[in-house]
């Protein structure tokens, strides 16, 4: 009775309610059992139980609900995040160590080759060491973009010059990279997230914009890690819920602030290029240490 009854009101309205209705409906229930036993009407005791644990059952249910819808979102996206980097990293490994390995082979035998065969296949033979060679070198870039390993090394602000400088080496894009400040003891979440946002923002700016002047700045402020990515593209309109209306790559930069509890900040309109503000806080104790005091011997 109970479940037919929950399944009518859930076609009607929508999960949320449909759970306060019913619940609704189990209370009123219940106080109606519980009036007619004090009043000695004809009720069995049994009925009376029943009512009250329905209504037991079902507030659980609303609660666990309510925690559910209110911690699920948050844990999912990290979980989503953390698979990505996960899978990044495992086809970085692939492509570094099988196929790069197999292409360098296929590199010294071709190179082999080419001392040994006659003049008149020289020609084909430097051919394929070139194209080896440029197809070895690609796989390692595409292994750099999917694994940054050096921002461990190098830090945050090296790594991104690097890859701009790799990125944009044969484009007309002029470009600046702006850090007036020391960015060590940077934790790793937040540089990965950082470069990553990066690299989206400068993948889409060569696949759509058309820019011809970039800048990315990096600040350290008290409240956390500021990066701003800025160019003179073809601007766009950006959308309220970049997830449903399928800008993927604002998307992601939006899981990857909120993750870290930061915020996201994206202006452009068509024609007036591209702005990208995103703020990294720091963690409670790093904030609490960097705020209190110096105290003067």
């Amino acid at each position: 009775m109970y479940a037919s009854l929950k399944s009518l009101i859930a076609r009607s309205v929508s999960g949320i309610h449909a759970r306060r209705v019913v619940l609704a409906l189990c209370l009123c229930a219940t106080l109606a059992s519980l009036w007619a036993y004090v009043q000695d009407a004809p009720l069995l005791l049994l009925i009376l139980l029943l009512n009250l644990a329905t209504l037991v059952v079902v507030g659980l249910q609303q609660w666990r609900s309510r925690k559910a819808i209110k911690f699920e979102p948050q844990e999912l996206a990290d979980r989503l995040l953390q698979v990505q980097e996960n899978e990044r990293h495992r086809l970085s490994r692939e492509l570094h160590d099988d196929i790069g390995q197999l292409l360098t082979a296929a590199k010294l035998q071709s190179e082999w080759l080419q001392r040994r065969l006659p003049q008149d296949l020289q020609n084909h033979c430097s051919v394929l060491c070139n194209t080896l060679n440029e197809t070895l070198a690609k796989v390692r870039d595409v292994s750099a973009i999917l694994n940054p390993r050096q921002l461990a090394s190098l830090g945050l602000e090296a790594s991104l010059r690097a890859h701009l400088l790799k990125v944009l080496e044969n484009t007309q894009v002029c470009w600046s990279l702006e850090c007036q400040q020391r960015l060590t003891g940077i934790p790793e979440e937040m540089a990965v997230a950082a470069f990553r946002i990066t690299q989206e923002a400068v993948t889409n700016m060569l696949r759509h914009a058309q820019a011809h002047n970039l800048l990315v700045r990096l600040q350290r402020l008290p409240e956390g890690l500021s990066l701003m990515i800025c160019d003179d593209g073809r601007g766009f309109s950006p959308a309220t819920d970049p997830a449903r209306e399928g800008q993927r790559g604002m998307a992601g930069m939006a899981e990857r602030t909120d993750q870290l509890g930061g915020s996201l900040t994206v202006s452009s309109q068509p024609g007036k290029g591209t702005r990208i503000d995103a703020l990294f806080p720091w963690a409670p104790r790093t904030l609490k240490r960097a705020s209190a005091p110096k105290v003067l011997e």
